[in-house]
């Protein structure tokens, strides 16, 4: 630790030369035990898998955002150029996001805009009652797009310097993004047919359920900017996890405009 201190103390130029870290490896197989356990589950065994993948992956993430925070914050590694670096970084990654959902609804309006004869040629197939969009997917819709108000609330405060109006933003935007999933789990769990019933039901919940872990990913992501916040680890210029979060869960909201028009109100009907 003294050395890392010393070395960022004494180096000529603004970058972060990261030490080493044990925590990616550890992620990265988390991550290999956590995908084939679910996929072991799916199949009626592998749970003890699963679990240990989603335990060892949520481990990682919290010493790893430890590691983080503590060379942001104490150490000083983040310079304005590191920053750039990160951002860039972030981008580039929501790009990729972008793709992935590109990939979904792909294969949903291939099935959807040409029916084959298996599924009777129709959409929704024939035998599939599909949920309406003027229930809890409305609800959510309304959920979703006033987190995106809150959080930006959130980031003007913090901004200007008013801490407590940021606080206040990012808790209400964490309580309605919890409001979301469990509405999200009840529309599920209420559900007439599951991933199996035929193309509809796997395009569905492939689109809807990636969507639903990307809204679990970005409430920790924002969560974890929000303790920061009550720690006095952000100032109103040097919040560069903040704003990823924020960049972060735009995209979510975005996304689930174009899930809620196409494959709740266009597909369902």
């Amino acid at each position: 630790m003294l050395l890392n201190i010393n070395r960022n103390l004494f180096q000529n130029f603004p970058y972060h030369l990261v030490t080493i870290s044990p925590w990616p490896i550890l992620v990265s197989f988390s991550l290999l035990s956590l995908t084939l356990g679910a996929v072991l589950s799916m199949h009626g065994y592998g749970d003890f898998t699963f679990l240990l993948g989603l335990a060892l992956t949520a481990l990682g993430m919290l010493l790893w955002f430890r590691d983080i925070i503590l060379e942001a914050t104490y150490l000083g590694c983040h310079t304005t150029q590191v920053q750039k670096g990160l951002t860039l970084g972030v981008i580039l990654f929501i790009v990729s996001e972008v793709f992935a959902f590109f990939s979904v609804f792909w294969a949903f309006f291939h099935s959807s805009l040409s029916p084959s004869i298996e599924i009777g040629g129709v959409w929704p197939p024939q035998g599939i009652e599909a949920l309406s969009a003027f229930g809890i997917p409305l609800l959510n819709t309304f959920l979703l797009l006033s987190s995106g108000s809150t959080i930006t609330y959130g980031h003007h405060a913090l901004i200007k310097g008013d801490r407590k109006k940021a606080i206040i933003g990012g808790l209400l935007t964490i309580v309605l993004a919890i409001i979301f999933t469990a509405l999200q789990y009840v529309e599920y769990f209420n559900a007439s047919f599951t991933i199996t019933d035929s193309v509809f039901g796997t395009t569905f919940y492939a689109s809807t359920g990636l969507h639903g872990i990307h809204v679990i990913i970005g409430t920790i992501f924002i969560a974890v900017g929000f303790f920061r916040i009550i720690n006095y680890h952000l100032t109103n210029s040097h919040h560069i996890g903040y704003e990823a979060s924020i960049l972060y869960w735009h995209f979510v909201d975005v996304v689930w405009l174009f899930l809620f028009i196409a494959v709740y109100y266009w597909g369902g009907n």
